[in-house]
């Protein structure tokens, strides 16, 4: 296997990188990052002398780049995350997002298709569905697409054109669409770093309305752990939902931090005007890829917190 990872100066691609550079079956991996602000070379320290790791900055718009690289190391696998996250900043402007998550991901899936790449897989958000009230049921696979702010519209967007390159064109890909990672490499702009700056530095934490939106946490490895065993195992044209059956209001992962800090919460926060079309819920149902693909999270959040905060720390 010769693995192009796109994104992989970033929080989940570094973490991606991290977790499957030593396995016997990668002979080489090929890491595309444009080193966007959220991308970071200290986030390759760990792996950026390793023998089978080489490293092209480059935007993936830039088709001949792109194109080079398939051709002088002999591409045989994808793992696509390199995207635009935030989505404060895509209230903002949404031009950046439109450009990276939809015209990159179209130029990476024409140089697959031109190289007849064995396996194209393409790692997106559970935001794609839109939200969830308390009472409803967890996403699923068959779960219909509402995006409700312009990160997650371009992110089902993109995964509409991996589906049709697959349907049209026989490309062998499958889909993930995973809940809200931590852990390590994470960008400060994030909620969990956010707070754990905050906390660290005397701050006040910043937290949008009444802070009872609900997410559903996965430790980033564990993650890492579920792109592998698609990319290695799961069936084409497939999607598979990676989550860790971990939903958290944003105050209880603040009490949370605050407990291992041993700091006092009534103190700390500072509720501040509310998000623009702030989706309330996100939950998974994670029981295809458990049930097809042997996948199981392992981390606990308590002890992911930890391990995330000393990390934090010793960046």
């Amino acid at each position: 296997m010769n693995l192009l990872v796109t994104g992989g100066c970033g929080f989940i691609g570094s973490n991606f990188i991290e977790h499957v550079i030593e396995k016997k079956r990668i002979c080489k991996l090929v890491n595309v990052d444009c080193l966007s602000y959220a991308g970071s070379l200290s986030n390759t320290k760990k792996f950026k002398n390793h023998p089978k790791y080489l490293l092209e900055k480059y935007d993936l718009s830039n088709h001949k780049k792109t194109y080079d690289t398939f051709y002088k190391h002999d591409i045989t696998h994808i793992v696509h995350l390199a995207a635009e996250t935030h989505v404060d900043s895509s209230i903002l402007d949404a031009d950046a997002f439109l450009s990276s998550n939809i015209l990159g991901t179209h130029s990476l899936l024409k140089a697959a298709l031109k190289f007849k790449i064995k396996r194209f897989h393409h790692v997106s958000t559970d935001e794609v569905y839109g939200h969830l009230s308390k009472g409803d049921k967890p996403f699923s696979e068959n779960t219909p697409y509402d995006p409700r702010n312009p990160y997650s519209a371009s992110k089902a967007a993109s995964d509409f054109i991996v589906r049709s390159y697959f349907h049209t064109h026989g490309l062998p890909i499958t889909l993930s669409n995973c809940s809200n990672n931590y852990g390590p490499n994470q960008h400060k702009e994030k909620f969990i770093p956010t707070v754990i700056d905050s906390l660290l530095n005397g701050c006040n934490i910043p937290v949008y309305g009444k802070g009872d939106n609900i997410r559903d946490w996965i430790y980033v490895e564990d993650h890492c752990s579920a792109i592998w065993k698609i990319l290695t195992k799961g069936k084409l044209g497939e999607t598979y939902l990676v989550g860790s059956n971990c939903e958290k209001t944003n105050l209880e992962i603040i009490y949370a931090i605050c407990k291992i800090l041993e700091k006092d919460p009534e103190e700390c926060v500072s509720f501040v005007k509310d998000r623009l079309g702030h989706d309330f819920r996100y939950a998974i149902n994670n029981s295809k890829i458990k049930k097809e693909l042997k996948w199981n999270p392992k981390m606990q959040l308590t002890k992911g917190l930890v391990k995330t905060i000393k990390d934090h720390k010793d960046a």
